[in-house]
């Protein structure tokens, strides 16, 4: 190994320590804030005991499920999406609309249902939507939305669930 190919590889080992770092404590901050700011408050152990390891990592570690693999993206019968944390309503069926991105999206949510913060991870600023009620983490907003909001709420259908009417 020549010298340029290590003082490489040791940028890129540097560069990976420090970005998880960073993004650890982001989450740490976030969850902290959350248990000041919202209504409902539960140890990590506590939501580890009622929510599935997926819903757990969405949920309250702000991870992303993968795109089309939630069975909510599909479905437009009547009806109410709470929180799958907290049982909040989140959405109704009349504001959802195929996005095209894989997951559920809806173009305004039940009026007092969410709270929103900035989200700067993976390099970009985006605004992130959380449960009113309990904090959890359910997607972003995107300004590409149809009328008459013009709004995406691109929504982790493991932070979902449908209650048909």
């Amino acid at each position: 190994m020549n010298r340029r190919q290590l003082l490489e590889a040791g940028a890129v080992v540097l560069g990976t320590v420090w970005l998880s770092d960073y993004l650890t404590r982001k989450t740490d901050i976030i969850m902290a804030t959350s248990n000041k700011k919202f209504e409902i408050n539960k140890t990590e152990e506590e939501w580890r005991s009622i929510l599935t390891p997926e819903q757990f990592r969405v949920l309250r570690k702000h991870g992303t499920e993968r795109a089309g693999t939630s069975p909510l993206d599909k479905i437009y019968a009547d009806g109410t999406y709470l929180c799958t944390g907290c049982n909040q309503p989140l959405f109704t069926s009349d504001t959802k609309f195929n996005s095209g991105t894989g997951w559920p999206s809806f173009f305004q949510p039940i009026d007092g249902a969410i709270e929103t913060s900035v989200d700067k991870s993976l390099f970009m600023t985006r605004v992130e939507v959380h449960c009113s009620r309990c904090g959890g983490h359910l997607g972003h907003v995107f300004g590409d939305g149809p009328a008459p909001t013009g709004q995406r709420y691109c929504i982790n259908g493991v932070s979902l669930q449908f209650i048909p009417a």
